[in-house]
């Protein structure tokens, strides 16, 4: 079975590209983006916290990542590992390994979403005052 799952943050923002289109067929859209997903233990002489995985999504779910993800968010993916080669300019096999995105989500809400911050370490806010009497229950 081949499959990962990964949460990180983009390192940047989403490049989109269109393949170009076969015999009848529409272009489609292809993202790449790489994936910022921290170590859970740091090895001793290790500077590197933070793995940084290529990713790559076609279709839709491409078009999502081109108009929602932005360098820095906190996203979840899921899909599976794929290796390849290819010969460059110079002649040099390069050899490539990427995770195909099958499902990608955010994995965090907005920082500035409009809601008051908890007052107290149990994560409750304190009611206002004066708003005792307009609240629905006692």
């Amino acid at each position: 079975m081949n499959k990962v799952v990964l949460i990180g943050r983009l390192t940047r923002d989403p490049e989109v590209r269109y393949s170009q289109g076969q015999q009848g067929q529409e272009p489609m859209a292809i993202v790449r983006y790489t994936l910022a997903v921290d170590r859970r233990f740091k090895r001793a002489g290790d500077e590197q916290t933070a793995d940084f995985i290529p990713c790559v999504a076609f279709g839709k779910s491409s078009e999502f990542a081109e108009k929602y993800f932005r360098q820095g968010i906190k996203i979840a993916i899921s899909g599976r590992i794929q290796t390849g080669s290819y010969t460059n300019k110079e002649g040099n096999k390069v050899y490539t390994t990427e995770v195909v995105v099958e499902e990608q989500e955010f994995a965090e809400s907005k920082k500035d979403n409009g809601r008051p911050e908890p007052d107290n370490e149990e994560g409750f806010m304190s009611i206002l005052e004066g708003i005792e009497n307009d609240l629905p229950f006692k």
